[in-house]
């Protein structure tokens, strides 16, 4: 027991330290001063830091944020009042890429709830809710503005992503938010459901199904994201904790949280390969083999999560070998912050540390979850004794 206790003491002061190293990092050369907003976007989780960890509760990174808020206000939309936001935009605001997904959408609203949070203004707040009633429309009811044209000879597919990122946005407006967990009640119960369509055969969680809930034909129905499985397990973990189902969570445990891990890990390099083949076949991904530093973190809130709300040690066991690769593997012990794409025997494949897909979300998400995680396991231990 004493040698558990320091074991998790030990990790909640390694992410602890490494929380203000990333933070750090983007307050130094994020930020735009002649613009306004930063690069990587950084509104939504400077605010969510402020929030909910009191040494970051300082002035100076809310009024980082504030400038990000308002830049998102005015340019995110590509044509307001229409919903639809820039994947990408220059400088000054201007779009340079829209996707044909939600995802731009989505952390629109998350920044624009928690900008809510921190200053009280309901402008945001209205922002938010109205983007989210949005993306349900889309994803439910009809998606041309985002541009899926469907014809009457392709298979309608899911993305395990969709429910996955819808649960995700019903668990940020609901914290703490009666009115919020009525108004979205049935949408959490459908997310659920349709996370759980993508378990087929109980044998493995796919990528992609159909909207039906049945498998697909070829390499796209075979693929597997062993990532987004475990990151949809820890959105199903938090509903199975909110509504006291023990069942669901060993469910998830189970087949959201081991069986990705145990398809989905290289046992000769370690780390999470990008994709698989349910059939052991090659997948067809391009990077495939590729390290990335987001699955890493996902695991390592979904294990640590899975093994505070359980006690079952094999997930202590399973977060203890993800949290040692990822930061033997992923941070740039020189300059700060992490690499985010290695290649398969764990070399780093790109230096940058922010881009198009990679920003100041998913890691210190990560630490900031987990230091939680284990602070309250520290406590739960002391109380025992």
């Amino acid at each position: 027991m004493e040698n558990q206790w320091e074991t998790l003491q030990a990790w909640k002061d390694h992410m602890a330290k490494e929380l203000d190293t990333v933070i750090s990092f983007w307050t130094d050369y994020s930020h735009d001063q002649e613009y306004g907003g930063s690069f990587s976007c950084l509104s939504r989780m400077y605010c969510r830091l402020y929030r909910t960890v009191e040494r970051f509760r300082r002035a100076e990174l809310l009024g980082a944020a504030k400038p990000g808020g308002e830049f998102l206000i005015r340019f995110a939309r590509v044509e307001p009042p229409a919903k639809k936001c820039a994947f990408s935009v220059t400088k000054d605001g201007t779009p340079v890429k829209v996707q044909r997904t939600l995802f731009s959408e989505s952390y629109y609203t998350l920044a624009m709830n928690e900008r809510w949070r921190v200053t009280e203004e309901t402008r945001y707040q209205n922002e938010a809710v109205e983007m989210l009633d949005r993306i349900v429309y889309w994803v439910r009811v009809d998606s041309s503005e985002l541009s899926w044209t469907r014809f009457s000879r392709t298979h309608k597919a899911e993305d395990l992503a969709v429910p996955t990122m819808l649960l995700h946005l019903v668990d940020q407006l609901q914290e703490e938010d009666e009115e919020m967990s009525k108004k979205y009640a049935e949408l959490e119960d459908w997310g659920v459901q349709r996370i759980l369509k993508h378990l087929q055969e109980w044998k493995a969680v796919l990528d992609n199904i159909s909207e039906d809930g049945q498998g697909l034909p070829g390499a796209f129905g075979r693929e597997q994201n062993p990532g987004q499985a475990i990151e949809a397990g820890r959105y199903l973990l938090q509903d199975a904790q909110r509504e006291g189902d023990t069942q669901l969570r060993d469910q998830v445990i189970d087949k959201f949280l081991l069986l990705p891990f145990h398809s989905g890990w290289d046992a000769e390099h370690g780390g999470f390969y990008s994709f698989r083949d349910v059939d052991n076949w090659v997948p067809h991904r391009l990077e495939w083999d590729m390290k990335l530093w987001w699955p890493h973190c996902e695991a390592m809130i979904a294990f640590l999560m899975g093994y505070s709300d359980s006690g079952d040690p094999t997930l202590l066991k399973i977060f203890n070998q993800v949290a040692e690769y990822t930061f033997c593997h992923f941070r740039d012990l020189v300059y700060r912050e992490w690499y985010g794409y290695l290649i398969e025997d764990g070399r780093v494949g790109l230096s940058i540390k922010g881009g198009l897909y990679k920003g100041c979300y998913y890691n210190p998400q990560c630490m900031a979850m987990c230091e939680q995680i284990l602070g309250a396991l520290l406590q739960r231990t002391e109380d025992s004794k």
